[in-house]
C-alpha cells in the first residue's frame, strides 16, 4: 500500500497546499548573495541527522562549500544522512565531508572543533523539541541541558574564533510560551542574541515540519506499517511547512539574517490545519476512511480484527488534556517589532532591547543550582523560568503524552 504513496506530493497537495516551495522566490532573488556567502566556506552542522538539520544540509549543498562537518547523537541517523546525500542528484558534496556520532556537549566535540575548525558557518539544530519531553524533573533537566546550557558552552568556544555566521534553530512556541520546551527556546534566543556583539547570530521560528521525525503525522504512517491504530488530539491547530521549506528557511536565516534577527514564515491563520484533519486526508489518499473509536482499547481491539487491506482504519481522536499543549501557534508577540518587506515570504523580528548576558547567565546559574538539588521539582523549574520570562504561562494538567497511545 505505502509503496505507491508519494509523501512529498501529499504534503504539497493536502498539508502545505503549495505547488512550489514557500521560499522559492526569496531563494531566486538572493541567489547571488547566497552563492557569495557559501563559496569555499567551512560549515559545521550540529544536530544534522534530524529532519530540519538534514534539510538544511541539502539546501546548503546546492552551493559549493569547502568543508562540511556534521555532528549528531544518532549514529543510525548519520548513516542514513550520508547514504541519502550521496544518492541525491544535484548536491555538491565537498571533498572534506565527515560525520561524527557525538553530542556537542561531549569533551571529544572540543577536539573535533579544534581539529576541523575554525568554521565559517555554524548551524545548531540539536534540541529537545517535543512537549512530551517535560514530564518530570529528569526529562526537564535533559531538555534545559540540550536546549540552553550546552548552547552557552558552544557559544563560549566559538567566541574564541568567531564564525562568519552562527545560527541556532528556535520554534514558534518561544512566542508566549505555554510549555517548558517553548520557554527553554525563548531563553536560548535571549542567550544567542546576547552574543550578537561577538559574532553574527540569527535564529528562526517556524511551524510544524510536516512528517518530520517523531511527529504525529509521521506516526500515522509508522502505525499503519505496524498495523496499529492511530491516535491524535482534536482541534490542535498548527501551521505546517515541508521539510524542504524548513531547511530553506534556516538557510536564509543563517546566511542573510542580520545580527540578532529572528525570522519567521509569513503564513496566514487560515492556513492552519488540525492533526485530525491530516489524519482524515491521509486515510482518504490511501483509499480508506476513519473508523472512529471511543477509547484506545477499542481502537487496539478493532485493529486486531482488521481484514487486510482495510477499507476503514481504527482511529481514536480525543480532546487535548496533556500539559503544555497550546491550541494554536503564533510567531511573534505584540511587543515585538516586525519588518515585513525585507523578504517575500519571511518576516523579520530585528534585534531590539536585548537581555544582558549577565541576566541570562544568572538564570542559567539558578537552573544549574536547582538541578543540583535532590529535592528539586518540575514546579521549581517552571517558577525559575517564569521569573525570567513574564510571558511564560505554563499549562499544567497533570498528564503527559507518554500516557497516550
Amino acid at each position: 500500500m505505502l509503496l505507491d504513496f508519494d509523501l512529498d506530493r501529499f504534503i504539497r497537495e493536502r498539508v502545505t497546499r503549495r505547488d512550489t516551495s514557500l521560499m522559492a522566490e526569496d531563494l531566486a532573488r538572493h541567489e547571488a548573495e547566497l552563492t557569495d556567502r557559501t563559496e569555499k566556506r567551512r560549515v559545521l552542522v550540529i544536530g544534522g541527522a534530524g529532519t530540519i538539520g538534514s534539510s538544511y544540509i541539502r539546501a546548503i549543498l546546492r552551493f559549493r562549500v569547502a568543508k562540511l562537518c556534521v555532528v549528531d547523537t544518532s549514529e543510525n541517523g548519520l548513516v542514513e544522512l550520508v547514504r541519502d546525500l550521496r544518492s541525491t542528484p544535484g548536491l555538491q558534496l565537498p571533498d572534506t565531508f565527515v560525520t561524527y556520532p557525538v553530542s556537542f556537549g561531549d569533551p571529544v566535540f572540543e577536539k573535533i572543533l579544534a581539529h576541523h575548525g575554525p568554521f565559517d558557518i555554524v548551524a545548531n539544530f540539536a534540541a529537545h523539541k517535543h512537549v512530551r519531553s517535560e514530564k518530570d524533573i529528569f526529562s526537564i533537566e535533559a531538555m534545559v541541558e540540550n536546549n540552553v546550557l550546552r548552547a552557552e558552552g558552544l557559544l563560549e568556544r566559538l567566541a574564541e574564533r568567531p564564525p562568519e555566521r552562527f545560527f541556532c534553530v528556535s520554534t514558534d512556541k518561544a512566542a508566549n510560551p505555554a510549555n517548558v520546551m517553548g520557554a527553554t527556546k525563548k531563553l536560548m534566543e535571549d542567550l544567542i542574541l546576547a552574543y550578537a556583539d561577538r559574532m553574527p547570530v540569527a535564529t528562526a521560528r517556524f511551524a510544524n515540519v510536516a512528517f518530520s521525525n517523531g511527529s504525529l503525522p509521521l506516526a500515522f504512517l509508522e502505525r499503519l506499517a505496524k498495523r496499529q491504530p492511530w491516535s491524535c488530539p482534536l482541534n490542535i491547530r498548527r501551521f505546517f511547512v515541508s521539510p524542504r521549506e524548513a531547511g530553506e528557511i534556516c538557510l536564509i536565516a543563517s546566511l542573510l539574517g542580520n545580527p540578532g534577527d529572528i525570522l519567521f514564515p509569513k503564513l496566514d491563520e487560515s492556513e492552519m490545519l488540525t492533526f485530525d484533519a491530516i489524519a482524515h486526508s491521509l486515510l482518504e489518499t490511501l483509499g480508506m476512511q476513519a473508523d472512529l473509536c471511543a477509547t484506545e482499547e477499542e481502537a487496539r481491539d478493532r485493529c486486531r480484527r482488521i481484514t487486510w487491506p482495510p477499507r476503514r482504519y481504527p482511529v481514536h481522536f480525543f480532546p487535548s488534556d496533556t500539559s503544555g499543549e497550546k491550541p494554536y501557534e503564533e510567531f511573534y508577540t505584540e511587543g515585538e517589532r516586525r519588518v515585513m518587506d525585507r523578504f517575500v515570504n519571511l518576516g523579520v523580528i530585528p534585534m531590539q532591547a536585548r537581555r544582558e548576558l549577565a541576566d541570562v547567565q544568572a538564570t542559567l546559574a539558578r537552573l544549574r543550582a536547582l538541578f543540583g538539588r535532590a529535592t528539586a521539582t518540575k514546579a521549581d523549574v517552571v517558577a525559575a523560568l517564569a521569573a525570567y520570562l513574564p510571558t511564560f504561562v505554563h499549562v499544567e494538567r497533570g498528564r503527559n503524552l507518554d500516557q497516550r497511545m
